[in-house]
């Protein structure tokens, strides 16, 4: 036990006083995704000890299970590709996004040094992301980039050697208690739970653990927190399943409200509406539905056979159509839109999410659709990508767009899942977390998807890696530049 200085909790009056904490370090970082990691290398490189904490038995949180999508703009492939890209464009077709509810001196944080953030994590991490650029759903242009593997793992395990590398080290099964304040209302530390079990609540000891500096809170959101989304948006019940892992909850989240945090945009949570229902989790569909359906093909009525939107619109607008329509609809490919893609569908197959047919009356016949009024609305649909003009929904056309005239064809049965809550607790630039009366609470700051305010309503695809990496390299610089 390290002696040091009494500090209470001021939010209750003196119910913690620490006189002997269990361990010290400058900068104590809470969660270990993509924010989590960041900001602890970050912190490090500052000349910071840091100690991080994760409440699971493994550390890259729910990071770990994205496909490991990064947006950012200007960089060196769009240039080799031809395509014109900035900071200005990718801040506006965000704000966009998030019906200008997000705030725009964070969105401007994350557009402007989105192509810093990806060199960094090429020439620094070393991650290495497949040799293309993508257009999703809300984006003007491509600028979205895809981990090798399409995977969140790809990035955590070159995060997590940079961590082994500068001394650090991931201590899991550390549950968040509570936040420690002392008498002026800063944060001091926190007081954990050591050898948490999720399957055992009555598992494991109190340590406290100080921060000399500062507190990151990086716990991520809270989308398999069924009570605690329910309270912000009632549809969300246990009849939607989610994208995220089952610890996905909102435990930390309420411990900074305590503190005073300001909260931000709670009831703001994005479906994704690539999700099937013929699969549980994140599951392999997505792929097939994001990088292939949404861009060249076309998402029908089950009932009628007809096109009921955008296929490039934002999740938001694609998630609240197919909600309306009040059972799952069909997206719909055919083989050229495949290998147009460049990505194999073998998985999506194998699973049986994804359904391959000769014909396209053998489509409609197994989904129940009425094969003439689907077969009127895919010459609809063939004419408008000739005439590279959609007169119904305005959908872009990406350049190698072709009519869907070469079988086989491909179904999935699609129905939104929860995936990610762009709310959380208010931050400023410097990444500090901000109180009711506006102004920081001194030792703690936090970073990516456990803070709000950047993505406003909806969140574009690729653009949370991008603000984790951001604010996470903010938050640790400005926390290990923390007076003692």
């Amino acid at each position: 036990m390290l002696s040091t200085d009494t500090v209470v909790d001021n939010m209750e009056g003196p119910k913690y006083q620490v006189e002997n904490w269990d361990e010290i370090a400058d900068v104590v970082v809470i969660g270990s995704g993509f924010a989590g990691l960041t900001a602890a290398i970050e912190a490090r490189n500052a000349g910071a000890s840091v100690i991080i904490l994760e409440k699971m038995k493994a550390p890259g949180g729910n990071s770990i299970i994205s496909d490991g999508g990064i947006a950012a703009a200007g960089t060196p492939m769009q240039e080799k590709e031809g395509i014109k890209d900035s900071p200005e464009l990718m801040y506006s077709d965000m704000l966009k996004a998030g019906l200008g509810l997000n705030y725009p001196e964070l969105v401007r944080e994350v557009a402007g040094k989105s192509n810093e953030v990806l060199q960094w994590s090429i020439d620094y991490l070393g991650v290495k992301y497949l040799d293309r650029v993508d257009q999703f759903g809300g984006h003007s242009v491509p600028r979205c980039y895809a981990a090798f593997k399409v995977s969140g793992s790809t990035i955590i395990k070159q995060q997590l050697i940079k961590v082994r590398e500068l001394g650090m080290e991931v201590k899991t099964q550390m549950y968040l208690q509570t936040f420690i304040r002392d008498s002026e209302g800063r944060v001091r530390g926190v007081l954990v739970c050591d050898g948490y079990d999720h399957k055992n609540k009555d598992s494991g000891s109190d340590k406290y653990i100080k921060a000399r500096k500062a507190v990151i809170l990086t716990t991520g959101g809270f989308g398999a927190d069924i009570a605690f989304r329910v309270a912000q948006d009632p549809r969300l019940t246990e009849k939607i399943d989610t994208t995220n892992k089952r610890f996905a909850t909102a435990e930390a989240l309420k411990e900074a409200l305590k503190l005073g945090a300001t909260p931000v945009h709670l009831s703001q949570i994005q479906l994704g509406p690539w999700a099937s229902p013929d699969e549980k989790g994140f599951g392999v569909g997505p792929a097939f539905s994001d990088y292939i359906v949404f861009l060249y093909g076309i998402v029908v009525d089950p009932i009628n056979g007809k096109r009921i939107v955008n296929e490039l619109a934002d999740r938001k607008i694609l998630s609240d159509t197919i909600l309306n329509i009040g059972q799952p609809c069909i997206g719909i490919a055919d083989k050229k839109a495949v290998e147009q893609s460049g990505w194999n569908i073998d998985r999506c197959l194998e699973k049986g999410v994804v359904k391959e047919f000769n014909q396209l009356e053998e489509l409609a016949s197994y989904y129940g659709l009425p094969y003439d009024a689907l077969k009127a609305t895919v010459e609809k649909y063939n004419n408008y990508v000739k005439n590279k003009l959609d007169e119904e929904f305005g959908k872009p056309f990406p350049p190698k767009t072709a009519p869907m005239t070469y079988p086989p064809y491909y179904g999935i049965r699609l129905w939104p899942k929860v995936h990610h809550t762009m709310g959380g607790v208010q931050i400023n630039v410097r990444g500090q977390v901000i109180d009711l009366n506006q102004n920081p609470i001194k030792g703690l700051y936090a970073a990516g998807e456990v803070t709000g305010g950047v993505h406003g309503a909806c969140r574009l695809g690729s653009c949370a890696i991008t603000d984790c990496l951001v604010f996470g390299r903010i938050s640790g610089r400005n926390a290990a530049a923390e007076e003692l």
